[in-house]
């Protein structure tokens, strides 16, 4: 009795007896007032204790016996709640046995779960573990059945914990001495509504035609309207496809609109419609067919800023060289397409409009800084000259910011340092660019886009406004705020790009021949003697070098291998080895040498000269990191390859840089990314 009556009852029960002391100290007060008074308080306080007291003695067990009668019944009371809840519950152990469960988490799960795994029940729950104690609480998500809970899992504990269990699990055969509460709560109307919700968001869109007025005019006038009309045709009907409502905005630019459900059918068939329009023909002059680009903005928090992230993405797009879609949600940027070379822009309106934006900035600033990537090549300092020029043309101050003069570039650096026609200041630390660079200088970047791959990535945050001049094409992580980008990846160097600007800059400007000589250098190192990724405009722009003063002999002669790289070279092509019979590997191990990197990119460039290559990939060790140069002519895209490592390039030309690994893991990453390519028919 006294083990079932604790807590608050017995002091309920013996408040009476209690109120006695009270009367005793009233019949002591009376005796002051009267004695009388006080004899007959204190005999009514003796016959009211023994009332109560007889009361409680004689009343007591039967008390207590209606107390645990009604604590059972409420049990069971409790107990046929919790049974005809309409709430899924149970109740398993700590290997996820089923010790107990109600009508309708039987009806869920199955009327004979009783003793079933839950966990099996979760398919589709990656990540399982239960409540270690009771303020700790695991909710999954998962489906059981045809229907969408959310799993609430609580740890049972309490004083009262051992009765409870005995409770639940009365009749049931089952012995616990630990167990977790399941609730399952159904949300599968709920997620209908949010996947709805999800799926009918609009998903902002850009269509450009690339070359648009080139390819045109390989085509009679008569075909032309033709041609127009059957673009027109296959854009429509592939946004019929995805129920999207087009626009034509220009007669080479579209804005459409669709919702988010269509998406996965878009990256499913990786945008079809890229290769639907290159293969449209109708028998023009030319050989180079329509590319389009289209950029993407996916679940904006607001209309504008979905429109926004579609022109980031179609920034994005044409700053890689168009024929390839780009989707931007948020942060995260996926790329579609991009297999074809960039194509040659004919018309140089936007060489010469990019050339007075680029003399304006400078004419306004006094200070211009000037650099390109870590560990510059020629092509990097021979652009850095050309801008070097154009500001000292327009009269302002300019400095070419080169942390180190190796081997690849001490041939053209030497030509101007001691040279008494420049400043001693032409070339300057990035220490120095630092302590001397204010918020409203101008920084200048050449032959890179990325911040992180300067020569001094601190100067881009201190200086406000940048131009950025390069070939290459544009990643994730590009400049994305410069006051003028002129990135033309169908480009063969950064050095053609700044000799067409130099042409348009005016007032008489000529170039010295030592500073025509390195532009000349730049383009002819990166196209590897005219060889790679060259155009009309090139020839032209070397053209334009040579009737600066450049000498071809002379630069031949400057750039001639020493004895130990050439032997190197020799070294790496004979130790070549073959993968999947297409691929040549060759590693540099660019002991003793100063640039072993340039001369891996060198060792990639001769192994394309040999039949039956695809691609090379040569591997070096530079200052604790492995580089890797790719190269290929037309049967594998090897930029594709060198992103998926981080870094990037061209088509045909593209490196990346590895930290933390080894030459030999660096082989095999590539090995393992050729594998998918090949394996998702997706080289090209």
């Amino acid at each position: 009795m006294k083990k079932n009556a604790r807590g608050k009852l017995i002091p309920y029960m013996m408040w009476p007896m209690f109120l006695t002391g009270w009367w005793l100290i009233v019949d002591i007060c009376l005796i002051f007032v009267s004695r009388k008074a006080a004899i007959i308080g204190f005999a009514a306080t003796v016959v009211y204790f023994a009332a109560t007291l007889s009361m409680f003695l004689l009343r007591r067990k039967r008390i207590l016996q209606d107390y645990i009668a009604f604590s059972a019944g409420y049990s069971d009371v409790e107990k046929q709640l919790l049974k005809e809840m309409d709430i899924p519950c149970a109740v398993i152990d700590q290997e996820s046995g089923i010790v107990w469960a109600n009508r309708a988490f039987g009806a869920v799960c199955g009327h004979k779960c009783l003793g079933e795994n839950f966990r099996d029940m979760l398919a589709d729950v990656k990540a399982y573990s239960l409540p270690k104690h009771g303020s700790d609480e695991r909710i999954y998500r998962s489906k059981i059945g045809a229907k969408s809970f959310k799993i609430v899992m609580r740890a049972m504990e309490s004083e009262d914990f051992d009765s409870q269990l005995k409770s639940i699990t009365r009749g049931t055969g089952v012995k616990v001495t630990a167990a977790i509460s399941v609730l399952l709560f159904d949300e599968t109307e709920l997620s209908a509504l949010r996947q709805e919700n999800y799926d009918s968001r609009m998903i902002f869109g850009l269509l450009y035609i690339d070359n648009y007025e080139e390819v045109l005019e390989s085509y009679e006038e008569v075909k032309r309207s033709l041609m127009t009309a059957l673009i027109d045709r296959k854009i429509n009907k592939y946004m019929q496809n995805i129920d999207a409502v087009i626009r034509k905005i220009e007669k080479d630019k579209y804005f459409f609109i669709f919702q988010n459900r269509y998406l996965p059918q878009l990256q499913e068939d990786r945008f079809s419609i890229l290769y639907d329009v290159r293969s449209a023909n109708m028998g023009g002059t030319g050989d180079a067919g329509l590319t389009i680009s289209i950029g993407l903005g996916v679940n904006g928090k607001s209309y504008e800023e979905g429109y926004e992230s579609a022109r980031a993405a179609m920034d994005l797009a044409l700053g890689r060289g168009g024929d390839q879609a780009v989707v931007k949600e948020g942060e995260v940027i996926t790329y579609f397409g991009g297999k074809s070379e960039s194509i040659e822009k004919n018309t140089r309106v936007r060489a010469r409009v990019k050339a007075h934006a680029l003399k304006e900035l400078v004419e306004s600033k006094e200070n211009v800084f000037i650099m390109g990537h870590v560990n510059p090549d020629v092509d990097a300092i021979g652009a850095a000259i050309g801008v070097y020029r154009i500001v000292k043309h327009c009269g302002k101050n300019a400095y070419i910011v080169l942390n180190e003069v190796t081997n690849a570039i001490r041939p053209t650096v030497g030509n101007f340092m001691n040279n008494p026609e420049y400043e001693s200041s032409m070339f300057i630390s990035a220490f120095h660019a630092q302590e001397m660079a204010k918020e409203d200088d101008l920084l200048v970047i050449v032959d890179v886009n990325r911040p992180s791959y300067t020569e001094c990535p601190e100067l881009y945050g201190r200086i406000k406004q940048v131009i950025v001049l390069d070939h290459h094409r544009k990643t994730t992580d590009s400049v994305d705020d410069a006051a003028l980008s002129y990135v033309e990846p169908y480009a063969s160097s950064a050095c053609e790009l700044v000799a067409e600007i130099l042409q348009y800059i005016g007032e008489g400007l000529r170039l010295r021949p030592i500073e025509a000589e390195a532009m000349y250098a730049g383009i002819m190192i990166d196209t590897n003697n005219f060889l790679t990724k060259t155009g009309v405009r090139t020839f032209e722009a070397a053209a334009y070098l040579r009737r600066n003063g450049a000498e071809v002999t002379r630069i031949r002669k400057a750039f001639r291998s020493d004895k130990k790289e050439y032997l190197e070279r020799a070294k790496a092509i004979a130790g070549m080895e073959m993968y999947m019979d297409d691929y040549a590997f060759a590693v540099c191990s660019g002991e003793g040498l100063e640039t072993p990197n340039v001369l891996a990119a060198q060792i990639a460039n001769e192994l394309m000269e040999i039949n039956g290559v695809k691609a090379s990939f040569v591997f070096t060790n530079f200052q604790n990191m492995v580089y890797i140069s790719a190269r290929a002519i037309d049967e594998l895209n090897v930029q594709v390859v060198m992103e998926k490592l981080g870094g990037g390039g061209h088509m045909t030309v593209a490196g990346a840089q590895l930290s933390g690994v080894t030459i030999e893991q660096a082989e095999q990453k590539v090995k393992d990314i050729l594998a998918e390519m090949l394996l998702g028919g997706d080289l090209k």
